[in-house]
């Protein structure tokens, strides 16, 4: 058993024995292992070359890791919270993301970036957010988000391997969750869906920090004899439409549930898919649950904030009614 921190640490470990030109740069990464201790032991084991301690500039470790990977290395780069990202983000979106299109399909970026995200540990301002939307909308970019340990090691070790820039976001309130990690082999491909719950009534749609909250919405509806089908997205860009569409054309209901404020969050164009495709097997309007439309609240409040058993069910309920 592994906590999800740690199962990133186990997949980084494992991704840099693989490729001795995988590297890791990050404010803290080295010699503190992060301010959540996923890369500890790192810079230890495989020196200071190779697990790099950077300054407080995003935007410098995201143009390093650019000059890198032009040169033939894999960096994976930390960010050490989401609202952090902002200053690296016209590296990430000018540059990172068009490289590919730029060169005709002829030079890649291997290059991940780790960002710590979300809700639920009693943050200050700027270390809360959800801000996948962004990142989702700018073509050239994979968008993953893992929700699991052994999810979190396999798709580690998958974004590195792989030769396209990778946004890979991670739930950090689910960081010290502990769960099996498979030794076989990856479960599942980086862009794949995860039916997590099976079910025959309703379909939730989710990622990242809220799985867990919505398979715990699920087995409280079971008592109340419904049966709720939840759908961890895994990747949402590129995202899996055909287990999203087999799903709800099953059950001919959807809610889709995150922690980013719905108004145009990633969700609207998730509820934009499951109508377009399966329209004439709905049997009620496709419901939302997530953040309100505002910055990301103080700490004593932010339970409000976030979706929630009750908030999940009550869109169960009204979907189940219509």
């Amino acid at each position: 058993m592994l906590t999800l921190c740690q199962a990133l640490n186990s997949g980084l470990r494992r991704a840099m024995e693989d490729d001795d030109k995988v590297l890791l740069m990050g404010e803290d990464v080295g010699r503190l292992g992060g301010v959540f201790r996923v890369t500890d032991g790192l810079q230890k084991d495989f020196g200071e070359a190779r697990v790099v301690d950077t300054t407080l500039a995003e935007s410098g470790i995201i143009g390093t890791a650019i000059g890198l990977a032009l040169r033939g290395y894999r960096p994976v780069c930390e960010i050490q919270f989401d609202g952090f990202v902002y200053p690296a983000f016209n590296q990430i979106v000018s540059q990172l993301a068009k490289m590919r299109a730029r060169t005709g399909g002829r030079t890649g970026l291997p290059v991940v970036v780790r960002i710590p995200v979300g809700g639920g540990i009693g943050a200050v301002e700027h270390h809360s957010e959800s801000n996948e939307a962004y990142f989702a909308h700018t073509a050239g970019l994979r968008v993953v988000y893992c929700a699991s340990p052994d999810d979190a090691h396999w798709m580690i070790r998958q974004a590195v391997a792989g030769d396209d820039p990778v946004i890979f976001y991670e739930p950090k309130r689910r960081y010290w969750v502990k769960g099996e990690v498979t030794t076989a082999g990856p479960p599942l491909p980086l862009d794949r869906a995860r039916t997590v719950r099976q079910g025959t009534d309703v379909t939730l749609l989710t990622y990242g920090g809220t799985v867990a909250t919505c398979v715990a919405a699920a087995e409280a509806a079971a008592q109340e004899g419904r049966d709720i089908e939840v759908i961890d997205l895994r990747s949402i860009s590129p995202l899996d439409v055909a287990t999203i569409e087999e799903s709800v054309r099953r059950t001919g209901r959807a809610v889709v549930v995150h922690e980013a404020p719905t108004f145009a969050g990633f969700g609207a164009e998730v509820v934009a898919q499951v109508t377009s495709r399966c329209f004439y097997s709905l049997e009620a309007p496709v419901e939302r649950v997530g953040g309100f439309n505002l910055p990301y609240p103080p700490a004593k409040v932010e339970e409000e904030y976030l979706p929630d058993l009750d908030r999940i069910l009550d869109a169960v309920d009204r979907v189940l009614a219509a």
